[in-house]
């Protein structure tokens, strides 16, 4: 009808996805996209031969599936063309609890899709500067993560997140510049990680019992990249945020955190997640 094209994207439609990304200053690399959608399948909205629209989906395990990377170049705005896309990434998720992080403009959208708030995110930046390090109680130590340990970091995001992303804790375990874990006499109790992303380096997954444990992980790798840019992406609702821009990570934004289907199943005792890996896999 109006020459618009919906359909599966491949890897070869990552640059063009790239550059639209990039259009609406967005800090995404090339390898930022490549990570992201090795765990994805997305749909690529074509126009004349050329994409004007992506976005993509992570189903995680049987009953959880995040949405991201939802972007429409602005020439082809208020076309209803991200109602078609988002109704075509939902298609086949209607019996998991689907997360996503929106942005002002496509909160509208959202919530007419069947998406409900149910919290903030705040997104810090800047020059880290040198933190100074959070005394932890006896029997608790910060140290590198093995490996080997790797089954014990996908249980703490699974229980933090509230979904399993095995997968995606593998590779970033694998790639991460640095991966510190916060042990409780021998045994893990919350990491975070630090990771080659956008501008610079990002913090994030934080998995942590308490604020004061997230504040040890942060404080740890902000000192290894201090100098440099940082990013995290922090729940509001951590009370991190004042303690974040001493720091020097200033907040730039403040995407909403929205659900559609059955509330994400966090235990009240357990781990939680202080920030995300990114907006878009959460």
């Amino acid at each position: 009808m109006d020459g618009v094209v919906l359909r599966p994207m491949t890897a070869a439609d990552l640059p063009q996805a790239h550059a639209l990304s990039a259009e609406l200053r967005w800090p995404h690399r090339p390898a930022d996209w490549e990570q992201m959608f090795s765990h994805a399948d997305g749909i690529a909205v074509e126009r004349d031969g050329q994409i004007i629209a992506t976005g993509l989906r992570w189903r995680w395990g049987q009953h959880h599936a995040t949405i991201g990377l939802v972007i429409v170049t602005p020439a082809c705005q208020g076309r209803r063309i991200g109602h078609r896309l988002m109704s075509a990434l939902l298609d086949g998720l209607e019996d998991r609890t689907v997360l996503l992080h929106a942005t002002a403009e496509g909160r509208g959208l959202y919530e007419r899709l069947g998406f409900v708030r149910t919290g903030e995110m705040r997104q810090h930046q800047g020059i880290a500067q040198p933190a100074p390090l959070v005394a932890l109680e006896p029997g608790w130590r910060l140290r590198p993560a093995g490996l080997n340990e790797l089954p014990a970091l996908q249980a703490l995001d699974a229980a933090a997140r509230g979904m399993p992303r095995d997968a995606l804790v593998a590779e970033l375990l694998q790639s991460a510049d640095a991966c510190v874990v916060l042990d409780h006499d021998n045994e893990p109790k919350g990491f975070a990680m630090l990771r080659r992303f956008g501008r610079g380096h990002s913090i994030g997954p934080v998995v942590a019992p308490d604020a004061e444990g997230a504040k040890a992980l942060i404080a740890h790798l902000a000192g290894l990249n201090a100098g440099h840019f940082t990013r995290i992406d922090i729940d509001f609702d951590s009370g991190l945020a004042e303690w974040i821009e001493s720091i020097g990570l200033l907040r730039v934004d403040a995407p909403t955190t929205m659900v559609r289907g059955e509330p994400l199943a966090v235990a009240a005792q357990g781990p939680s997640l202080f920030a995300i890996v990114t907006q878009a896999v959460g």
